[in-house]
């Protein structure tokens, strides 16, 4: 049963089509019979012509249909088809340089393709295709290819063109790059929304929302402690991940084994070591965390610690609450937290009833 103050908060995030709440719950729109996500662009209804439901079944079970506008049944993040289709299309050909005329080959139309791009990723289709063709260059100049010759690879006639293009992308020209560091960075997409990773070949160094305030800053700090270049693209510590994150909104995992790469003060550290050993299903107040780590009076820097974190729910930090009971802040929004939470209480419950089961047997 929902409360009245929750329904009141779902129904300001709807009004608002906050994207923090996106799979969180579904509205149930009595005079139109339809459900909707609450990041839908129809027209809003009145409040009391609104039902609540915490899962698609719910509201399907209380004859309510999916929406055509928001489709609430498929991925929260549906990767709209011009964007596979481009993408796949520059994975078939990377070194490609794209003009007006393959967009009319294709079919599509460029400043759709832009758009499109520019919402999903933050970058244009131009600057995805550019960013690729010069991921690959860098792993040309990384492994001895004269830049001459990565420069003519990736489609570059002018090496001044080449460096400039270069240095937009990877902060460096790439004569000074030296053994400078590749990050590859990819978007996941979750039923809270999708998800930007960036990993390395040692490991996973950043897993947040896509949606988290001051993101760009939080990469570019990362870019800048590693010295590394960020392209799109994936590791094989991407792909653990996928899988883990996967198993774990299905509510079929409970422990990561994905490597991460963590960089922090000595004390951030020590924290977020202590969040990893907060068990699944359990949840610890800052002050408990302060005395968990020796230092009871750092409660303030322990909620700092907590806030900068990079590695969203591999390091729980969403397992940390207030002392009072409330939920507290967190990077990817309150009622993400307020859902991590509740998923893994039930998950432990799906667990130790099927515990139970097996040893009846």
């Amino acid at each position: 049963m929902i409360s009245l103050h929750r329904k009141e908060e779902f129904y300001q995030a709807f009004l608002e089509k906050n994207t923090e709440f996106d799979g969180v719950f579904f509205v149930g729109v009595k005079t139109t019979s339809v459900f909707c996500r609450p990041t839908c662009p129809a027209r809003k209804p009145k409040f009391e012509n609104c039902e609540f439901y915490l899962t698609a079944q719910q509201a399907l079970l209380a004859s309510f249909r999916p929406c055509r506008r928001c489709r609430p049944l498929s991925h929260p993040n549906h990767v709209p088809e011009i964007v596979q289709t481009l993408v796949e299309a520059v994975e078939k050909n990377p070194e490609k340089r794209w003009k007006e005329k393959d967009f009319k080959e294709l079919s599509v139309d460029p400043s759709t393709a832009r758009r499109q791009f520019k919402k999903r990723f933050g970058m244009t289709f131009v600057e995805y295709a550019r960013a690729r063709r010069m991921g690959i260059a860098m792993k040309e100049i990384r492994a001895g290819k004269p830049v001459i010759e990565a420069q003519l690879s990736s489609g570059y006639e002018s090496s001044s063109g080449f460096r400039d293009a270069f240095s937009r992308i990877m902060g460096n020209a790439p004569s000074l790059t030296g053994e400078r560091n590749i990050l590859k960075v990819s978007w996941f997409d979750t039923r809270l929304g999708p998800m930007i990773i960036i990993a390395g070949e040692d490991g996973l160094y950043l897993l947040e929302f896509v949606d988290r305030k001051g993101l760009e800053r939080e990469v570019e700090r990362l870019r800048h402690k590693t010295k590394s270049a960020v392209i799109p693209g994936k590791t094989k510590h991407t792909l653990s991940i996928e899988r883990e994150l996967d198993l774990y909104f299905k509510g079929h995992l409970t422990d990561f084994r994905t490597t991460i790469k963590t960089i922090g003060t000595p004390f951030q550290e020590e924290v977020w070591k202590k969040l990893r050993e907060i068990p699944h299903g359990q949840t610890r107040t800052y002050t408990e965390m302060a005395s968990a780590i020796g230092k009871p009076l750092s409660i303030r820097a322990v909620a700092n610690a907590n806030g900068a974190n990079q590695i969203a729910i591999v390091i729980p930090c969403h397992r940390v609450i207030r002392a009072c009971g409330e939920t507290g802040g967190y990077g990817g929004g309150t009622a993400r937290k307020k859902w991590l939470i509740n998923h893994e209480k039930q998950g432990v419950t799906y667990l130790e009833s099927n515990e139970t089961c097996e040893n009846s047997m």
